[in-house]
């Protein structure tokens, strides 16, 4: 039976000379869902996924993969794209997919054939029987990708996909993910680009300073800060800011403030009854791009390093 959690770790710990770039770092990732490790750039990303993948081993801490202690074990029913990117350039496209479904144990032939499908698929139609070294930097990465998917593994592991990539063949990529995750597989990926992971996370973990600062979902991110407010008024602006909250500020013909504790109901009462009136009014939940902004900024308040 499928593990409920395909990958976990507890209280992994790797250092590099007297550098700790991962400190102490917790993961749950449920079965079947799309899962974010979110970071800026040396925040210990990749130091985890290759912990987690048995490319190289924890100083302290355990790591289970599809149930297995020991991760090589269950490599076949991985795929893995790692940050190097590196395909043989005089392979064709079709051939460079089949050869790393064949490490992974796939048929030969099978791998043609599906590496085929995937492309067209990918709108990487035109350039099956292309060489490597014939393709774009994108396409080719695309080709990669496509080929840590071939053997349809269980577990998808993407370590910074979207870099490099133009806006279609990302559009391309996000789709992929989705349809991946729809076939049954469990996603886990990387990135420091917000954008992807909120429109693809169905869960996510920031990691800032070697360490786990955040885990859940989307929704749960952004709803670490307050709703923000945008409000215009029909008449006397300037005057209207002395009623709004402390951090209101200027912005066009209206003011962006934070909304209170109590709702908005309050302060929008006062506004009217001051004569104020309301011309526009907009409230929403700021995005996940703010929230890994501040949770970012108060690891490296508490002296980590971000």
């Amino acid at each position: 039976m499928p593990s409920e959690f395909p990958v976990q770790a507890d209280n992994l710990v790797k250092t590099f000379g007297k550098a700790r770039a991962v400190n102490g770092v917790s993961l749950a990732v449920p079965q079947g869902m799309i899962y974010g490790v979110l970071g800026p750039n040396g925040a210990g990303k990749t130091t985890t996924l290759r912990m987690l993948l048995g490319i190289i081993d924890p100083d302290s801490g355990t790591r289970s993969l599809l149930g297995h202690s020991k991760p090589r074990d269950a490599s076949d029913r991985v795929g893995y794209l790692p940050e190097e990117r590196g395909l043989y350039p005089n392979m064709t496209a079709r051939d460079a997919i089949a050869f790393m479904g064949a490490l992974r144990g796939l048929d030969w032939k099978t791998g043609q054939t599906r590496g085929a499908v995937m492309m067209e698929a990918a709108g990487l139609g035109h350039a099956v029987t292309r060489k490597i070294k014939q393709m774009s930097k994108g396409m080719a990465q695309l080709v990669q990708l496509l080929g840590s998917l071939v053997h349809q593994p269980e577990l998808i592991v993407l370590d910074e996909p979207f870099s490099g990539l133009d806006p279609i063949n990302q559009q391309h990529l996000e789709a992929l993910v989705r349809s991946e995750r729809d076939r049954g597989a469990t996603i886990l990926f990387s990135t420091h680009v917000m954008s992807h992971a909120e429109r693809l996370c169905d869960r996510l973990a920031i990691i800032a300073g070697g360490e786990r600062r955040f885990e859940g979902t989307v929704a749960e991110a952004r709803g670490t800060l307050p709703l923000r407010a945008h409000y215009v008024p029909c008449a006397r602006a300037e005057e209207a800011g002395a009623l709004l909250p402390a951090d209101a500020v200027r912005d066009g013909d209206g003011w962006l403030f934070t909304v209170p504790n109590a709702g908005p109901e309050g302060l929008v009462t006062r506004l009217i009854g001051a004569g104020h009136g309301i011309a526009g009014l907009t409230i929403e939940r700021p995005g996940l791009h703010e929230a890994f902004v501040r949770i970012v900024g108060e690891a490296r308040a508490q002296g980590g390093t971000a």
